[in-house]
């Protein structure tokens, strides 16, 4: 006899949990078994039994199986935090083990298994697979080289192979431009894929440890619940340690798959967040063509931010790949609105839990967008005239409604309020916006990167941002220092430190070429960003704007890509008048984030922009869309030179200097350990030293050297960048300022105690 229909379609997924389970809880399982069974656990059984349920939110076979991934990561997620919760009230104090998560993963498939619906569609037979050969073999080189280029360079060799592979990536892009009406919607979707983890994994790899800006502080939080077994907020009330994408998630991986910490979060989490761009591309095919779909997932991970930031900071990884989630779930109007809606809160439930960031920028955008469309229907209520102009997007039903914005804002309040008591960066930052707008606060600058916005912000100079950081400094310090706990400011006086000289590339052939015809090559490459920047912003309105025409727009959008649209800009509008928005969230960030609402009115935009060009359109499109990622992506100022490195691509620049991890820095802060053990004097290290140092310190830290923070008695540690270079990077107001360090005032004042050729201690 068969087994019933419900059971048939899922039945090897069911029998596979047990001796899955079997292999995670018994001891010396070898990681190679290991890492399959636990990937297996997390993600591919979850997604395979979710497809039932998914089938019914949205109507594509691949919308359904990338909806499934995001509802995956945010039941693992559920499940850890369940057994967190739970378990410690049954007297289990240490819930996060193995043992503890893979029963738990197990229990609830098999729930999940009994319960969700059966997907009525096979997973991949019938699917069309044209064209897919060229695309497979540039999406495979691309990948080995996203790992081969890094590896080249942490290894101290150059960085031919990483750029290289940006070449790759922008062949692999063109081909799939070229090609969008041969290829079937699974081909190109791998290529996005594919284009997608080779930007992300360029940077991810960098350094054999942890590198990165906020990734290091992420990795301190995550190592701190590994250690302990056990989630607990009320031991470390942060904010960081509030994201349980960077916390709980990434426990699960670990104890399930055995992968290596550091690679959890150096190459598991991009490869999730390189599901992103498939997913807008997927949302906007929900609305428009083949072509504005394909433009709108390129012009997504062309951004900067995606490849140079979005690696280094996982949990708004995780938080924007649901909010591309909830997108998808937004555009396809062909499934029921109330399921649709319920779906869209869970996953923004989800973005709450992640990253409160992007939760708080996502409410405001939603906010905004219901107003927008009240003041729409009540403006196309005043007159036929009025009627005529909005047209059909004026009557159509929206997605957004009262409760669908009201519960993320009160998910939101009660996870960094009650529930966690870490909103205090949140009042912090409104009190200071309040000051802003009422006029009684500072009136200093926001953060430089609002420059490359159209909304204006004329930034403020490094040696301007330097001197307010002194200016600060001297000021809180002032009671301390008069008490003797910090060297004189009448002994500082003959100890400068000028902002320092922006190190570029040296030029290359190519840009000597240029150079000597009397072309300035830095120039060139600064134009050529600002032109970039400001090219974005043009097209983001001109899209919006032939879009609501409705006459020659390439494509239709629902009533909320317009309403949310204007939510975001008006966010990012916010975000650059306001200087404290600017400096507590990156506006690049947020444009980022604002790319998953726009980006089909930048592609649109860009086709009408070379539509004159007839039968050439998709050509010149194409030539388009290779400068941008070649310039942006840093393939353009490596081949010229005359621009500060890339991560990336080099072993140098500014980045490298304050994020690279050195064995030598290590060395020196596992020395000072035992040597400042029992000791009650401070160890003072400059900001990005303790930042890729703070997983070691068992000692207490300053993460400062500045002069006028020095302590008359401390532990002086310098990293490898200050050693070799003089130079130390501060953050302050959102900038980095990098300035020259006057090392002969530590010469004069303290003894020099350690030294290995990288980093040095003074006492």
């Amino acid at each position: 006899m068969k087994p019933p229909t419900w059971l048939r379609g899922r039945l090897g997924v069911l029998l596979s949990l047990g001796p899955a389970c079997a292999v995670e809880t018994l001891p010396g399982v070898p990681a190679l078994l290991l890492a399959p069974v636990g990937l297996w656990l997390l993600f591919a059984a979850p997604v395979l039994l979710l497809r039932g349920f998914t089938d019914k939110v949205v109507s594509t076979r691949s919308g359904s199986l990338l909806l499934a991934a995001g509802l995956a990561v945010l039941l693992d997620i559920l499940v850890a935090l369940g057994a967190n919760t739970v378990l410690p009230l049954l007297g289990v104090e240490r819930p996060l083990t193995r043992l503890v998560l893979a029963s738990a993963t197990t229990l609830v498939l098999l729930v999940l298994g009994i319960l969700a619906p059966q997907s009525a569609r096979p997973l991949l037979r019938g699917a069309p697979l044209s064209g897919a050969r060229p695309v497979a073999w540039a999406a495979a080189v691309a990948l080995l080289l996203s790992v081969a280029g890094p590896i080249r360079l942490n290894n101290g060799l150059g960085g031919a192979v990483s750029t290289t592979a940006l070449v790759v990536v922008t062949a692999l892009i063109v081909l799939l431009l070229l090609r969008h009406a041969r290829c079937s919607p699974v081909v190109l979707e791998a290529g996005i894929y594919a284009a997608s983890a080779t930007l992300l994994l360029l940077t991810s790899l960098r350094g054999w440890y942890i590198t990165g800006h906020d990734i290091q502080r992420e990795y301190l939080y995550f190592r701190l619940t590994l250690g302990g077994g056990f989630w607990d907020i009320s031991a470390y009330t942060d904010p960081y340690n509030a994201c349980l994408s960077i916390t709980l998630l990434p426990v699960s991986i670990f104890r399930l798959t055995g992968i290596e910490d550091i690679y959890v979060f150096k190459a598991v989490l991009p490869l999730l967040f390189a599901l992103t761009p498939v997913l807008v591309h997927r949302a906007v095919r929900n609305v428009a063509s083949p072509l504005v779909a394909l433009l709108s997932a390129v012009f997504f991970m062309a951004f900067p931010t995606f490849f140079t930031d979005m690696p280094f900071l996982g949990r708004q990884a995780i938080a924007f790949l649901l909010l591309a989630c909830a997108m998808l779930v937004l555009t396809d109007s062909r499934r029921p609105l109330p399921l649709r809606r319920a779906v869209f809160t869970v996953l923004l439930a989800g973005v709450v839990l992640s990253h409160y960031s992007t939760i708080y920028v996502i409410v405001g955008t939603l906010a905004t967008a219901f107003a927008v469309d009240k003041a729409w229907r009540l403006a196309s209520r005043t007159g036929r005239a009025h009627q005529h102009r909005v047209g059909r997007q004026g009557r159509m039903r929206t997605f957004l409604t009262w409760w669908t914005v009201a519960v993320p804002a009160v998910l939101a309040l009660l996870w960094a309020g009650p529930l966690t008591h870490t909103g205090g960066q949140l009042e912090s930052t409104l009190r200071v916006v309040a000051s802003d707008l009422f006029g009684s606060g500072d009136a200093r600058g926001g953060s430089s990167d609002t420059r490359y916005s159209l909304f204006g912000g004329a930034g403020v100079t490094p040696e301007e941002r330097l001197a307010e950081y002194r200016e600060d400094t001297i000021g809180y310090t002032r009671a301390d220092r008069a008490d003797g706990k910090y060297l004189p400011l009448e002994a500082l006086a003959k100890y400068p430190t000028p902002v320092a000289e922006k190190e570029n590339l040296p030029l290359t052939p190519v840009g000597r070429a240029l150079d000597t015809v009397g072309l300035s090559v830095p120039a060139l490459n600064g134009v050529l960003r600002q032109a970039a920047a400001l090219l974005l912003q043009v097209l983001v309105l001109v899209g919006f704007v032939i879009a609501l025409r409705g006459r020659s727009s390439p494509f239709t959008p629902v009533r909320d890509q317009i309403t949310l649209t204007v939510g975001a800009l008006a966010m990012m509008g916010l975000f650059t008048l306001v200087p404290q928005l600017s400096v507590d969230y990156s506006v690049l960030r947020a444009f980022q984030q604002g790319l998953l609402f726009f980006a089909p009115f930048i592609a649109a935009g860009a086709l009408w922009a070379v539509r004159r060009a007839g039968r050439r359109a998709l050509p010149v499109l194409c030539f388009l869309v290779a400068g941008l990622l070649l310039d942006l992506t840093g393939a353009v100022p490596k081949a010229l030179g005359g621009y500060p490195a890339q991560l990336a691509l080099s072993n140098s620049g500014p980045a490298y200097d304050i994020y690279y991890p050195h064995a030598e820095d290590r060395r020196a802060a596992m020395w000072l350990n035992q040597r400042a053990a029992g000791d009650d004097l401070v160890v003072q290290t400059d900001r990005y030293s303790f930042s890729r140092l703070q997983t070691l310190f068992t000692v207490r830290t300053q993460d400062s050297v500045h002069p006028a923070l020095l302590r008359s008695q401390s532990y002086v540690l310098l990293g490898s960048t200050p050693t070799r270079k003089d130079e130390v990077t501060v953050f302050f107001r959102g900038d980095l300022v990098t300035y020259r360090y006057p090392r002969h005032l530590l010469d004069t004042t303290r003894n020099l105690i350690y030294s290995n050729e990288g980093a040095v201690v003074y006492r």
